[in-house]
């Protein structure tokens, strides 16, 4: 029975972490972005985050998209630098046509730092991709 069950992979959606200069407060941040490379609209997307230890756990953060559409991307969080010494967890769930996918992306515990960003030409910015 579980054999038979087929569980679709994902392709073409990412994750990245940016740092970029903030207008508002005048100040540089780290934020969580969903990228959209597909040549389709993804509905129904929820973004589920925490940050992991062997010793800690934080809160659990829900972020809701109704639609991302195609090749594209959606600015899902500010991430705080003192996350940065967890694992952080990002499971994301979401609807391409009437087909139901599910990606967890994780970036590893001290991998989030300035020296590991790169230019992500789909968002434009300065950032780290996930795993």
């Amino acid at each position: 029975m579980k054999k038979d069950i087929q569980i679709p992979e994902v392709t073409d959606v990412e994750m990245a972490i940016a740092y970029e200069y903030n207008d508002i407060y005048n100040t540089n941040d780290w934020n969580v972005y969903i990228i959209n490379n597909k040549n389709v609209d993804l509905e129904m997307m929820v973004v589920v985050t925490q940050g992991f230890s062997e010793t800690k756990i934080t809160s659990l953060f829900r972020k809701k998209l109704d639609k991302l559409p195609a090749n594209s991307f959606a600015k899902i969080e500010f991430i705080q630098p003192e996350l940065f010494k967890l694992n952080n967890r990002f499971q994301v769930t979401f609807f391409e046509g009437n087909t139901l996918y599910e990606k967890t992306f994780l970036f590893k515990e001290n991998t989030i730092k300035e020296g590991a960003l790169r230019m992500i030409d789909s968002i434009k910015k300065r950032a780290i991709l996930a795993e």
